[in-house]
């Protein structure tokens, strides 16, 4: 490489000077500095220390991190520039690699740096709103507000490039099993069942409407009918809903369909998937994995969703008849209800002010009681219902529920449906306080068996479960008019470490039984036409029997990425209330657009 003169560090760049760089900062090693190897490097200024004979700078680049040393003795012009050099400047510098006097093997390049003989800004930085740093104490707000700034930190660059690695590996996967990707429309028509469309007013046609998708779900079915036979997509999807944590506006999922399939077909497919995503994070998973019917889960979880990584399940508490001279359990025995509880291990030693934030908490999640029993070493109880129950009452409750020495129950009485909910929240939040749920381990699951549809008593009608389209269990389909309630779908949630990642269906693959679906909705011949007649007339033309999923690809980025936020592995993620702090979307438009679509304001904001 041909030596370069030093320049002063304000002096703009003539063109592409120190742009070409020959190393990244994260991969120079010792073998580098035995050579003497001469280098250039660009990056961001992370950190500098003038230590008054000597200039320390932390130079970062997108493989990492390497000191590099400015002495006057070497290159003046260069030292003076460091000094000047401001945090997040973007700069480019030759240097040559040399062993650490001081090593810190702690660090990747901690062994060795770069003596600094040349040094060019780029472009010099004005003040950044935070340290990028691991630790940034910056609140949310401000770091979505400066999004590009915050996505420089160690902790988003890990989390975005691990989002890159397991889609590398899904779609390598899914090729290799025959799979074909192929892209759904994002402007489609609005099918208002589910969460609320976000809605595409036309300028060509006045008065009509697109929605963006908030599944490809009709599109792959009809390329199963087209005969692709096996369908995938990363798909960009969109809800109008209220947010959570694990939500957004617009998300990604993995997309998959197979024509001749059973469910487990679509497990065996799902499993190579999930193993080889496990894989990018050094776990390796095992195959089938364990399946729960939904009532099962719903009995010994209180979620459709369970955790099964710790125990903490529900269980009787053993009372059939009122009797018991506690009023709260007895006039739930009398009324056909049930007393279920879970025990916490160790939770014998918890102090009362925990057992009662841990009651509080019962209580929040829709229990109308949460009694506590605590046994102690030699198994002598503690409770907080001790004088009408009695110890010997309280000791036999708390080992119905699978209590010991040193542990603690937690009971709830009430209509059983109402205990297993209240006791499915408390189970997560008191595993999680009590440090009980193993950290680096991931667990799967199966959950089969949903109803086909549920009553909604609002609408005084039938609504779909999962969606109109999914098959009832073929068995069951003569139940469909006498007895809905009582049909079984054939659908199956896949669960990650109690979160929801993925959920699928068998389909419904011919026009008459879609269309006896359809009026177990209450859905008119007319309705389902005008809405559905294209699907009505595609399943007419020779649709093959099929089924899929859709994997929630956010969920499980965050998830093997260790963020409790999906927006940890999103670039640009929106608030909790659909807004975009960095852009400041949504925003006012123009009059003069909204008179080319053809809408009117009724007020606009600020009116």
């Amino acid at each position: 490489m041909p030596p370069f003169s030093a320049r002063s560090v304000m002096e703009p760049a003539v063109g592409p000077r120190l742009f070409r760089r020959s190393h990244g900062c994260g991969q120079l090693d010792e073998r580098d500095a035995e050579a003497g190897r001469e280098v250039v490097l660009t990056g961001w200024v992370h950190r500098r220390r003038d230590l008054g004979g000597l200039v320390f700078v932390d130079l970062r680049d997108a493989t990492g991190l390497v000191q590099l040393v400015f002495d006057p003795s070497e290159s003046p012009a260069a030292h003076a520039a460091a000094a000047e050099l401001r945090l997040e400047s973007v700069v480019g510098a030759r240097g040559v690699v040399r062993p650490r006097e001081a090593p810190n093997p702690a660090h990747p390049t901690g062994r060795i740096e770069v003596r600094g003989l040349e040094l060019v800004v780029h472009n010099p930085a004005g003040s950044v709103p935070f340290p990028v740093d691991e630790a940034v104490e910056a609140n949310e707000e401000t770091r979505l507000r400066y999004r590009y700034v915050d996505l420089r930190r160690p902790k988003l660059q890990r989390a975005l490039r691990l989002r890159h690695r397991l889609a590398s590996a899904s779609r390598l996967l899914l090729d290799r099993m025959g799979f074909v990707e192929l892209e759904t429309p994002i402007l489609t028509r609005s099918t208002p069942e589910g969460a609320r469309d976000y809605l595409v007013p036309s300028r060509v046609h006045r008065g009509r409407f697109y929605a963006l998708p908030q599944s490809p779900q009709l599109f792959k079915q009809l390329l199963m009918i087209a005969g692709f036979e096996r369908y995938y997509q990363f798909a960009r999807c969109f809800r109008d809903e209220d947010l959570r944590a694990d939500r957004q506006p617009e998300f990604t999922q993995i997309d998959l369909e197979m024509s001749f399939a059973l469910p487990e077909s679509i497990y065996e497919v799902v499993e190579a998937l999930l193993c080889a995503m496990l894989r990018e994070v050094g776990v390796e998973a095992s195959a089938p994995f364990p399946r729960i019917a939904y009532e099962e889960a719903m009995d010994r979880y209180g979620s459709d969703k369970p955790d099964t990584r710790f125990g903490l399940e529900l269980r009787d508490g053993g009372l059939l008849e009122p009797g018991t001279g506690f009023a709260l359990f007895d006039e739930a025995l009398a009324r056909g209800g049930t007393v279920r509880g879970i025990a916490v291990p160790g939770g014998g030693t918890a102090s009362r002010a925990t057992l009662d934030l841990w009651s509080g908490w019962g209580r929040e999640a829709g229990a109308r009681s949460v009694v506590w029993i605590r046994l102690d070493g030699s198994g002598r109880a503690s409770s907080s219902a001790l004088k009408a129950l009695g110890e010997e009452r309280c000791r036999a409750l708390a080992g119905a529920v699978g209590a010991g020495p040193g542990d603690a129950a937690l009971l709830v009485p009430g209509d059983r449906g109402e205990v297993n909910r209240a006791l499915g929240i408390l189970r997560l939040r008191v595993a999680g306080h009590a440090r009980l749920i193993p950290e680096g381990r991931f667990q799967c699951l199966w959950v089969e068996g949903f109803p086909l549809f549920q009553r909604d008593e609002r609408e005084g009608r039938w609504v779909a479960c999962h969606h109109p389209f999914t098959a009832p269990r073929w068995e069951e389909v003569d139940r469909l008019e006498t007895d809905p309630g009582s049909v079984r779908a054939q659908a199956y949630d896949l669960v990650l470490n109690g979160s929801e990642i993925g959920g699928g269906s068998i389909r419904i693959h011919r026009r008459d039984l879609q269309e006896r679906v359809f009026r177990v909705l209450s859905l008119s011949r007319e309705e389902a036409e005008a809405k559905f007649g294209f699907l009505l007339r595609a399943l007419d033309s020779g649709a093959p029997p099929h089924g899929g999923i859709a994997l929630g690809f956010d969920r499980i980025c965050a998830t093997l990425a260790g963020s409790e936020s999906i927006r940890d592995v999103i670039a640009f993620p929106k608030t909790t209330s659909a807004a975009c702090l960095m852009t400041d979307a949504p925003a006012l438009v123009e009059e003069g657009q909204l008179e080319e679509l053809g809408l009117t304001l009724r007020e606009r904001p600020g009116d």
